[in-house]
């Protein structure tokens, strides 16, 4: 099997974010950097290319060149994806490009700044037949498809709520200004878009939710506050969720919580049982229910559905995580590239990823939240 070539646009020196999803694509072996245009600062992007091996003549000062670079080789040369990794401004002019040129692309989340930007997107990816991820990486857990599975093969019954919470302590404190690029881009709003904590780690929530459960928000009812002094942007929100079925959830994201590292957890209640899966525990699922004494499926173990164990590389009891679910996104992506290079349809089990319509979703939901936050009505409908 040939490695899939690609390009990365971003994710240079002292980026963080950039380096795990590195890791993650060379994890199984299948895809290779070949391109990349690391840094919005063109020295900065070559020295972190020839970090990384690039060759000069593939290693660029800035995104556009990369993309004209890679359209002049032959086709059996060229890229076959790009891997977007800056921060949060940047993703739709370089994503909107790369797919105009019927470049497949992998974008980090929240997608972008606005619904008209993903309508734009959408419309590019359906012209061109681009394959289009976007890194809700959460979804890439074993014992979150299997997760999946329980729920929409009705093992809870009919949903009736939902619990999901995202807790941080890092940005505690006035952490922006102090040469913490994290903190910098992530709490302005020219660079993050119109959310702080709701737009970096509670569309994490939102898509959790939807990728679990399968469930449609119908409206929302927001409370969004920026605790520290100074603080342009949200750092702590509380939603209530109403969803088209009747059922009812809580979806809470903050990054002040001191102390507190990075505290994903998720509850499903059913009327015939519960799970609940807590992402420092990945490897763990609790299922209680009405007739059965409760239970602990375990990643990897005898009985988890084919999803589950298509995603898990190592034996019961020898911890996978982070990397491994960022891992398990580009392998479902890279399936469909496949599949598209090749002209046939997907398998049963391939191409499990975040789509572009997942990614539309959440910033649809961050729009959302943010209206309802500064509306004095109780319930925003979902439009």
């Amino acid at each position: 099997m040939r490695k899939l070539r690609y390009a990365m646009v971003g994710g240079g020196r002292d980026a963080f974010i950039g380096v795990v999803h590195r890791r993650a694509m060379a994890l199984d072996g299948q895809m290779e950097l070949v391109a990349g245009a690391l840094s919005s600062n063109p020295d900065k992007a070559r020295a972190s290319g020839r970090d990384l091996g690039l060759a000069d003549a593939r290693n660029h000062g800035d995104w556009q060149t990369l993309l004209d670079e890679e359209l002049k080789r032959p086709a059996e040369e060229r890229i076959d994806f790009v891997s977007i990794v800056t921060p949060n401004h940047l993703h739709y002019p370089v994503a909107l490009a790369f797919a105009q040129a019927g470049i497949n692309v992998v974008c980090d989340k929240p997608l972008v700044h606005t619904s008209a930007q993903a309508d734009k997107l959408a419309h590019a990816v359906k012209q061109s037949g681009a394959v289009f991820a976007v890194t809700y990486n959460y979804t890439g857990y074993p014992m979150v498809r299997q997760a999946r599975h329980m729920v929409r093969n009705g093992q809870l019954g009919e949903i009736r709520k939902v619990l999901v919470e995202y807790n941080q302590g890092w940005l505690a404190t006035q952490l922006e200004g102090s040469a913490n690029k994290q903190a910098d881009w992530r709490t302005d709003p020219s660079r993050s878009g119109i959310a702080g904590a709701m737009g970096d780690i509670g569309s994490h929530a939102e898509n959790l939710i939807a990728t679990i459960t399968g469930l449609q928000i119908d409206a929302l009812c927001a409370d969004l506050t920026s605790f520290v002094p100074g603080r342009r942007l949200d750092d702590d929100g509380s939603l209530l969720l109403r969803f088209t079925n009747g059922a009812r959830g809580v979806l809470t994201a903050s990054q002040i919580v001191a102390g507190v590292e990075n505290d994903l957890r998720v509850r499903i209640v059913g009327t015939q049982g519960t799970i609940t899966w807590h992402q420092e525990d990945p490897n763990r699922l609790i299922h209680t229910s009405l007739d059965d004494a409760p239970r602990i499926l375990t990643r990897g173990s005898t009985g988890l559905c084919p999803a589950s164990l298509k995603a898990t590389r190592l034996p019961s009891g020898h911890p996978e995580g982070f990397h491994e679910a960022f891992a398990n996104v580009y392998l479902g992506a890279a399936e469909a590239m496949r599949a598209r290079s090749e002209g046939r349809a997907l398998g049963e089990l391939e191409g499990d990823y975040p789509t572009l319509a997942d990614g539309a979703r959440g910033v649809r939901f961050i729009e959302l939240t943010v209206e309802s936050a500064k509306s004095e009505v109780k319930w925003t409908r979902w439009s």
